[in-house]
């Protein structure tokens, strides 16, 4: 995903459509001069649809049309032909989309399957035409429903992206560099902060023909709950990793209090992201002898760990395989 061409979330006005109005007729003809009702029901308006599609992976087509308008629904007509339904407005979105309203910021619902589709937007009812208004003592009912009117409301969609494995991590920690050694994705490495600025996606290939999504969040800094940094802007592509991996270089000062800051980080944007299954990762170990990862073993906090070179791949094998038992684990 080129830098340019990412966009996870977009703000846009939505207006269905307004519903047809019923019809007011009678029968007439070369047979019938004075026959009942027969006005037709309006068409329905049409509706603003979301609808998944594995097949794109950003929300860059929708940045710029800031007002989606889907068609009303036809008047009614007589002999009692319904107008035509208004045409509904179908957005295609990524996996991972979330729907949430443009001024509360409630959430609506999420789009996780290819061509799965929800309503973003109703739109109005069609009027009923004035043959539903024949009863026993009015057989010429004069009266016909008009349509019910379209909505118009602001709604905002937000991307998380889908992944078995996210790796979490303070600027230039290596994980731009572990993606671009187990995957063919190309991301940009360099050794500045933040070099890594849109979520990068990458699969590893496994043994047996098998293979997992590892997606590369950009850098967390302290205090990116409250929107430092890159703040919360990335944060909630981790809410879909099943598996979150923290990485760590071993040229860190202290590799425990640096996962720790990782991990509070988080757990105060998402209580629930402290759940998912965790591994430390230390990284760019070529830069330390043998003796010094002993020593650094005996510091580590308690949780599965594996130390790992991106660049001499040292340890990338060892690597893949606690991934695959974490992905694989059964459910208690």
């Amino acid at each position: 995903m080129a830098e340019s061409n990412f966009v996870d979330y977009v703000k846009i006005c939505c207006r269905s459509g307004k519903g047809g109005a019923g019809a007011m007729h009678f029968l007439r003809d070369k047979h019938t001069a004075k026959g009942g009702p027969d006005g037709g029901d309006g068409g329905k308006g049409g509706s603003i649809i979301l609808r998944g599609s594995s097949h794109i992976w950003t929300l860059l087509h929708l940045k710029y049309r800031k007002h989606v308008i889907a068609q009303p629904g036809d008047n009614g007509n007589s002999t009692l032909r319904k107008g035509k339904d208004g045409k509904n407005e179908i957005l295609e979105v990524p996996l991972g989309t979330v729907a949430r309203d443009g001024e509360t910021g409630e959430f609506l619902f999420e789009v996780t399957e290819h061509g799965e589709e929800h309503v973003l937007l109703g739109g109005g009812r069609g009027g009923l035409g004035n043959h539903h208004f024949k009863t026993s003592i009015n057989q010429a009912p004069t009266h016909a429903q008009g349509g019910d009117p379209g909505k118009e409301e602001w709604k905002i969609l937000e991307l998380k992206i889908l992944a078995d494995v996210g790796l979490v991590g303070f600027p230039n920690a290596g994980k731009s560099t572990l993606l671009s050694v187990v995957t063919a994705a190309k991301p940009e490495i360099a050794a500045y902060p933040f070099t890594t600025l849109v979520p990068n996606l990458g699969i590893v290939n496994y043994r047996d023909y098998q293979s997992f999504v590892m997606a590369d969040i950009p850098g967390i800094i302290e205090g990116a709950h409250e929107g430092k940094g890159l703040g919360t802007r990335f944060l909630r592509h981790i809410e879909r990793n099943a598996t979150l991996l923290f990485m760590v270089p071993a040229t860190s000062e202290n590799i425990k209090d640096e996962y720790n800051v990782l991990l509070r980080e988080l757990k105060l944007y998402n209580k629930q992201l402290t759940n998912k299954s965790r591994l430390l990762v230390i990284t760019k170990c070529d830069l330390i002898d043998k003796e010094t990862i002993k020593e650094l073993k005996k510091k580590l906090p308690r949780i599965p760990y594996v130390f790992i070179s991106s660049a001499t791949q040292d340890g990338i094998e060892d690597l893949k395989d606690k991934i695959w038992n974490m992905l694989n684990a059964p459910v208690l």
